[in-house]
């Protein structure tokens, strides 16, 4: 008898463990997808950007220092993506290949850009582009 109820709590512990796995491979699939959906969401916003103000979108993406003006064009679609997107500075940092705390330092920077009322009128304008462009993929 005392080797069934050993049986028994090893099948158990088996299965604790193979439940254990599905769930971290389901975590890890929803996951995936929201990284992949992140990405995306990001990209899109970067060539809309570059659509919008004239710019070759690869610049906007350009890895190392660009010019005053593709960095402050960065940082303004940065901020789009975390405030209409809603998404995470860590996720935007994702999407644009930066750190997070580069997503902090240009969203700090276009608040207070914002002070400008002709800088103010460029950010609005990105931002309801970005909201018409996405109106459909936007969580509500």
């Amino acid at each position: 008898m005392g080797s069934t109820s050993a049986t028994l709590v090893k099948r158990q512990k088996e299965a604790r463990a193979a439940a254990a796995r599905e769930e971290r491979s389901a975590e890890e699939l929803i996951a995936g997808r929201r990284h992949d959906q992140v990405v995306e969401r990001c990209d899109a916003m970067i060539d809309l950007m570059a659509a919008l103000f004239g710019v070759p979108s690869r610049e906007i993406r350009r890895v190392g220092r660009t010019g005053n003006d593709i960095s402050r064009l960065r940082q303004i679609a940065m901020y789009v993506a975390h405030v209409v997107f809603r998404l995470s500075m860590r996720e935007v940092g994702r999407g644009f290949g930066r750190d997070r705390t580069t997503v902090l330092y240009a969203c700090h920077t276009v608040e207070d850009l914002r002070d400008d009322a002709e800088f103010d009128r460029i950010v609005a304008l990105a931002e309801r582009v970005a909201i018409a462009a996405f109106r459909d993929r936007l969580e509500g």
